[in-house]
């Protein structure tokens, strides 16, 4: 088996990896999407780590595809929406939102550790996820909010948020808290994931062969 031949198998096996970790959630799925899964997020910092960036953004982007097939089939999460929101969400929480995990290996040479270079990529790429649910959230799901405040965080947090925000800081706070609430947790264990596999000799050797 050549070089090229050998990544590719090597990466369709980890995003199928990632695909099924997916399903794999700690927590229950949040109503609109968003749950904490078991080191869903760490084969694909793994790919970019093992084969860099570019190829890293690509495996990424497939697996963002993938997910957002079954998030149309399995939750119909593009029920409703119009094109251009249709486009949006496509793109913030699917294509972009994943294929930014590419980005995980950014620190392989530059931090000597390869275990924290690892780890501070991994976490820096799920930041950048955070960021692109967080825009979705605010460009596309802002008119949830308020319901989300009264009814799903129906206790005094909820009620000083709603006293103090409103229009735009409203909803700037409700994709914040709704993303954050499963993405930190997702950020942790992700730079944990790939600290520990980086931390196992073989594994850590065949990864850093691959390059």
């Amino acid at each position: 088996m050549n070089a090229s031949t050998k990544r590719l198998v090597t990466s369709g096996m980890l995003v199928a990896l990632a695909v099924v970790l997916s399903f794999l959630v700690i927590t229950p799925k949040f109503l609109y999407g968003g749950g904490v899964t078991v080191f869903s997020m760490v084969p694909i910092a793994i790919i970019a780590y093992m084969y860099g960036t570019r190829w890293g953004l690509c495996c990424g982007a497939v697996y963002g595809v993938l997910q957002g097939v079954f998030g149309a089939v399995g939750s119909q999460a593009f029920a409703g929406l119009d094109p251009l929101s249709t486009v949006l969400m496509a793109l913030l929480d699917y294509l972009v939102a994943f294929a930014v995990l590419g980005f995980a290996g950014i620190f392989r040479g530059r931090i000597k550790k390869h275990g924290a270079a690892a780890a501070i990529g991994a976490a820096f790429a799920a930041l950048l996820r955070f960021v692109c649910h967080f825009a979705s959230g605010v460009i596309l799901w802002s008119g949830y909010a308020e319901w989300f405040f009264t009814d799903v965080m129906n206790n005094s947090f909820g009620a000083s948020i709603l006293q103090n925000f409103s229009g735009t800081g409203l909803a700037v706070v409700y994709s914040a808290v709704y993303n954050g609430l499963y993405m930190v947790p997702e950020i942790i264990l992700t730079a944990i994931g790939a600290a520990v596999i980086m931390g196992i000799a073989p594994l850590r050797e065949q990864i850093l062969s691959e390059k």
